[in-house]
């Protein structure tokens, strides 16, 4: 055994050959019988001290391959390795062979392990241990020429889905447009060529963006290497891919993009959702240990540990709802028509639509702010029943024409009921009932019931910006009484009046909301109206699409609606508005911009509704059912 050390030490100082001989012939002089041979395990020791030690070149020398460095050496880069630690199990010889089982326990990054036993087989010649090497030496299915690897396994990003589980956003394919400047001689030929075909698709794809050519020209000329000038669609870029990489220096790269299944599906709210909840969608990436070729080729996997996929995120948009909204503000194409609908139960924002005159106004249906005509005694009736003790049967006057503190107030078209009930002076929407009670308030008293219904109410969504609404103080007689019907500086969105129907079906205002990981930050005080308004008021709102209301004539098929007809005269004409619940758990508020009487507001609801009832009707048959387009 001492022999046996000695000449292992001797290896160590790489001085094999002569200490050999020499300690050979002392010992020979000394015993006289054949001493036990050497253990094995101090060099198998040695060996993965070597390795341990990031010596590959000696762990490869105690072998009988010096190649085996390379081996050692990529598998420990590809490995990533932080450390290794490594013990001999055991050693078995048998005569000249021994063999030696080793566990191996790399530390990988992220504090990840990879463990496993492999066994060394090891040759005794001329008393000498060496390795016979092989790389199932550093692991057991290790095949020639190859080395461990980590590798990242993805995590397949996860999809937006709409309230009513459609998928919204998808894992994908885009296409980017890249100009390389340096190999361009004529940045304007180039501009040209580049604008010419990106207006040719945007004839088939209105989702496209078209570079100006004189603002695309000017940046080919100021930029150095590759400029990026904007990305289609996986299929817009098949069909324009042979134009553009035609002209010198551009190229189509595709990477990957969450794609939106359906780029008219309210293409400004997906677009600011997209950029909100990338980083949720990527959920936590696997990883595995792969044995692999010299040129990275992937042999066998060795270890796997699964990803985590992100769940979805879920908007509030519903796309049959958004769908019925979109087709219903589009009967009135030719006017800047909007229309929002919340579900009440949730807050969740389930439409948001606008007509392309709309659009390019901006965001009318959530930041636009306008006078709300007759949809605004909703707030005046709660405020008559609140602090005067009106009821649906209270008897009020309705005259066509009243003057109130120098102020002639008259009704649409200057009908005239005499006395009767609030629900009827309600339902067909007396003026001068409003203003006259309004009147009687005392200041500050419409603002405050106002807020009970979220107007004033500050709502930071994220996603989306939008504002409620604006009611005066109103300090003096005249202020309360054109508030009373919704003129004066009484201003409300649509989205601020579609949230207040959404308290009327509900008896409290619903914090609203659109993406379900983002949180709604409310601000300002607010109180819930008395349970016994909200009754009433529902009473009131139930008339308007009865007989005689300003909405008879209604579809009610797929469910009662409690509503408000109105009409804002501003200078040059007036606004048609409508609000209201449907009892399936949805308010909305439609608005037609100078689109006179409350009629054409009413007609875009209807086919709204009508339309969202065909759509969920289609969607309920089974495939082999639905209709054919």
């Amino acid at each position: 055994m001492i022999g046996g050390v000695s000449l292992f030490r001797m290896n160590q100082a790489r001085q094999r050959g002569i200490a050999v001989g020499v300690i050979a012939s002392t010992l020979g002089s000394l015993v006289a019988c054949t001493p036990k041979p050497a253990s094995a395990e101090p060099l198998v020791e040695q060996y993965i001290q070597d390795l341990q030690s990031q010596d590959f070149s000696g762990a490869a020398e105690l072998s009988d391959d010096p190649a085996a460095a390379t081996i050692l050496e990529d598998s420990w880069k590809g490995l990533q390795a932080e450390g290794l630690s490594a013990t001999v199990e055991n050693v078995k010889t048998n005569d000249t062979i021994a063999t030696a089982t080793v566990n191996y326990q790399w530390d990988l990054p992220k504090d990840r392990s990879f463990e496993y036993q492999a066994d060394i087989t090891l040759n005794r010649i001329n008393d000498q241990w060496s390795i016979r090497w092989q790389p199932t030496a550093l692991h057991p299915r290790l095949g020639a020429n190859q080395h461990l690897e980590l590798r990242a396994v993805n995590a397949e990003k996860a999809s937006v889905v709409s309230s009513d589980g459609a998928d919204v956003l998808v894992p994908g394919t885009v296409y980017r447009i890249l100009i390389d400047t340096d190999q361009v001689t004529d940045p304007a030929v180039v501009s040209r060529s580049v604008v010419a075909q990106l207006n040719a698709a945007h004839g088939f794809d209105d989702t496209v963006t078209v570079p100006d050519i004189k603002e695309l020209e000017q940046a080919i000329r100021k930029h150095s290497g590759t400029y990026s000038v904007t990305t289609v669609s996986k299929e817009t870029g098949e069909r324009i891919k042979g134009g553009l990489e035609s002209v010198p220096g551009v190229r189509l790269n595709p990477e990957a993009a969450m794609v939106n299944t359906d780029p008219d599906f309210a293409p400004d709210v997906i677009s600011r959702v997209t950029s909100l909840v990338s980083d949720e969608l990527e959920g936590s990436n696997g990883w595995k240990i792969a044995a692999v070729t010299s040129d990275g080729a992937e042999m066998e996997q060795l270890d796997y540990h699964s990803p985590d996929p992100a769940p979805s995120v879920q908007i509030s948009l519903d796309h049959k709802v958004q769908q019925a909204a979109e087709e219903a503000v589009n009967l009135r194409a030719d006017k800047q028509a909007v229309l929002v609908a919340v579900r009440p139960s949730t807050g969740q924002i389930l439409a948001i639509a606008q007509t392309d005159k709309a659009d390019k106004a901006g965001d009318l249906a959530l930041t636009g702010m306008f006078p709300p005509g007759s949809t605004f005694k909703i707030v005046t009736a709660s405020a008559g029943i609140e602090d005067q003790g009106l009821t649906p049967g209270s008897i009020v006057p309705c005259p066509g024409s009243m003057n109130i503190y120098g102020r002639v107030v008259n009704n649409y078209n200057g009908f005239s009921l005499g006395n009767v009930p609030l629900q009827q002076a309600f339902a067909r929407s007396c003026n001068t009932t409003f203003a006259d009670f309004s009147t009687k308030l005392q200041p500050g008293q419409l603002k405050d019931v106002g807020k009970e219904f979220g107007i004033g109410v500050d709502y930071d969504i994220p996603g989306i910006s939008t504002v409620t609404g604006q009611i005066p103080e109103g300090d003096t007689e005249l202020d309360r009484t054109e508030a009373g019907y919704g003129q004066g500086d009484v201003l409300v969105s649509p989205f601020g009046l579609a949230m207040v129907s959404a308290t009327a079906a509900t008896g409290h205002t619903p914090v609203p909301t659109l993406i379900s990981t983002k949180d709604t930050k409310v601000s300002g005080e607010q109180h819930n109206p008395d349970q016994a308004t909200i009754d009433q008021l529902r009473d009131l709102m139930a008339a308007v699409t009865a007989g005689g209301g300003t909405a008879a004539g209604m579809s009610q098929q797929g469910g009662k609606i409690f509503a408000k007809t109105g009409e804002a005269e501003i200078n040059g004409g007036s606004h048609a508005w409508f609000t209201g619940y449907r009892e399936d758990d949805i308010a909305f508020a439609t608005l037609v911009v100078l689109g006179g009487g409350s009629e054409t507001a009413v007609a875009v609801t209807d086919k709204f509704f009508t339309t969202l009832d065909d759509l969920r009707a289609q969607g309920s048959l089974p495939p082999a059912e639905q209709p054919q387009p």
